[in-house]
């Protein structure tokens, strides 16, 4: 069993404005520790962790893959975010690159030079609320933006979803963490659908008043 990166370098003071890992944090880690051996045959080069607030999803990751020529891109809105991941990749010896960005919009248009990110993982805000409220949580760039998710909690979601096929190399895996209220069998239809991925629940947990799942999507396989 690999151990919860070592988060002690962050304080009270961080978690005001970032997100402090939780029962959605721990269910993605237990589920790619399910995929440990896969992530490792695929070897991935090139890793997206969308919205990495405080690093821990990302430092497990490379802490999975060891030593390896993988380069880990860490988007989030939140400065704050941006600095706890760098310092959490360093505190767990994992080379992290935070990038203070919406989503994946500033690296869309160099993804035809390197056909793609190899892992995605993403964790949400996935928590449903007025449209509103979502639009003002992600321009105030601070923690409500981690979990407010707009309607059916699907607002910020979506937008990575209808891009994800331009994002994923060809052999690439993209992990989403969801909530039942998501309607998780609606999105992969519609992933299956729009985007050609197939996809299959990897995890599925309830924690408190949420049912959590962690779902991975891939290209499917050719003959």
């Amino acid at each position: 069993m690999l151990p919860t990166p070592d988060m002690r370098h962050l304080t009270k003071e961080d978690y005001k404005h970032v997100y402090e890992p939780a029962e959605d944090t721990f269910i993605f880690l237990d589920a790619l520790e399910e995929e440990a051996e896969e992530l490792r045959r695929t070897k991935p080069r090139l890793c997206l962790e969308i919205g990495s607030g405080s690093g821990c999803v990302s430092a497990f990751v490379g802490n999975i893959l060891g030593s390896s020529n993988c380069l880990y891109l860490c988007t989030d809105i939140n400065e704050n975010a941006s600095r706890c991941t760098g310092r959490t990749g360093r505190q767990n010896n994992v080379s992290l690159d935070p990038v203070i960005a919406s989503l994946a919009e500033p690296l869309n248009h160099r993804l035809q030079h390197f056909g793609g990110f190899d892992l995605i993982l993403f964790n949400p805000p996935y928590v449903p609320t007025a449209l509103e409220e979502a639009d003002d949580a992600q321009g105030g760039h601070d923690i409500q933006g981690s979990w407010a998710g707009g309607l059916l909690g699907m607002d910020i979601t979506n937008k990575v979803l209808s891009n994800l096929k331009n994002l994923l190399s060809r052999t690439g895996l993209f992990y989403l963490v969801a909530v039942k209220e998501n309607d998780v069998p609606s999105v992969r239809r519609k992933v299956k659908d729009e985007q050609g991925l197939d996809s299959e629940i990897v995890l599925q947990r309830r924690a408190g008043r949420e049912n959590l799942y962690v779902v991975k999507f891939f290209w499917p396989l050719t003959s």
